[in-house]
């Protein structure tokens, strides 16, 4: 009896921390292999690329915790680069103010629509995504718009040091450990996990369940101009097509890390092993060498449809 009770322990520990120690496993492998995997420039690279995914996965886990969806987040991402690139001549303080509102003002369009019009998320964001693209590629005529040589400050916050570490790291972690605490400790964060498990019921508690969507989703969008901002800096320029399929990125990220789909269950930490996790495969690859960056994409969507198929299983048994 002791014995299946604690083999019935370990595996809720497997279970609870399985994209942790996926990790772990995928970290000791890669550098036993390649010899480059573990080098600081290497690392650095990856990490400040992932920091721009995280950060759009950190504000997607809130939205997909209240068991909805954000499609807009790589269209936000676009245009809130080219806002930054435009007006880069302008200081410091308006290629980031003003991109980070146009962000919240997209991220409040989705929760309104949501909430107001009753349209499935996944439909709402994607008519917003569409609407937002488009406003990207009016405003550009298809073009890249180059960052002002005179902005050496902002170009610092995509491609700086601070202490050695890559700026954008260093505000993915920052942002990672307040959303974590919210999340953690205060009752919008209780309110948010209560909307993902039962709206309804939720609503019955009294929670103010329409606000703290919103808000959900108004996070995701500023984190999102956040992204683009970072990216602008990092690129010197603001494109039309940037973000595209980092949609899909954040939402592999989150699933990855053991949120549920469905809403209701997860978190920010299992969302940041979830981000490592994808970056380090992508990056693999690319150390490989001769092996097709396409795969990729075929590698992710494998991964993603294994861990929406353990989730499906796990979530039935009621074992999550």
């Amino acid at each position: 009896m002791e014995n299946g009770a604690g083999y019935g322990t370990v595996k809720r520990i497997i279970a609870g921390n399985g994209a942790f120690i996926a990790l772990l496993v995928m970290l000791a492998i890669a550098s036993a292999v390649y010899r480059e995997f573990f080098t600081y420039s290497n690392m650095s690279n990856v990490l400040r690329q992932m920091s721009m995914v995280g950060l759009i996965s950190v504000g997607m886990t809130l939205v997909i915790l209240t068991a909805g969806i954000d499609l807009s987040v790589g269209a936000t991402v676009a245009i809130s680069a080219i806002i930054a690139a435009k007006l880069s001549s302008h200081g410091l303080i308006a290629p980031i103010v003003v991109p980070l509102l146009a962000g919240i003002a997209i991220g409040c369009a989705n929760g309104l629509i949501v909430n107001n019009l009753k349209i499935v998320p996944f439909i709402a964001t994607l008519a917003v995504q569409m609407a937002v693209r488009g406003v990207a590629y009016l405003l550009t005529d298809m073009r890249s718009i180059a960052v002002d040589r005179s902005a050496k400050t902002f170009i610092a916050i995509g491609r700086g040091y601070w202490l050695g570490v890559p700026i954008p790291v260093i505000v993915f972690l920052a942002v990672a450990a307040v959303v974590a605490f919210v999340c953690a400790k205060t009752s919008f964060g209780r309110s948010v996990y209560a909307i993902g498990g039962n709206e309804d019921a939720a609503r019955m508690m009294g929670l103010r369940v329409k606000r703290d969507k919103l808000l959900c989703y108004a996070i995701t969008g500023f984190l999102s101009a956040m992204a683009g901002v970072i990216l602008c800096a990092r690129l010197g320029a603001g494109q039309p097509v940037s973000g595209e399929g980092w949609e899909m990125d954040s939402i592999a990220s989150v699933a990855i890390g053991g949120t549920l789909l469905a809403g209701g269950v997860g978190g920010i930490e299992k969302t940041i092993c979830g981000v490592l996790i994808i970056g380090f495969i992508k990056n693999i690859i690319n150390l490989q060498g001769d092996v097709n960056s396409y795969w990729q994409k075929i590698i992710m969507g494998i991964i993603l449809l294994l861990v929406i198929i353990v989730q499906n299983k796990t979530f039935k048994k009621g074992t999550v």
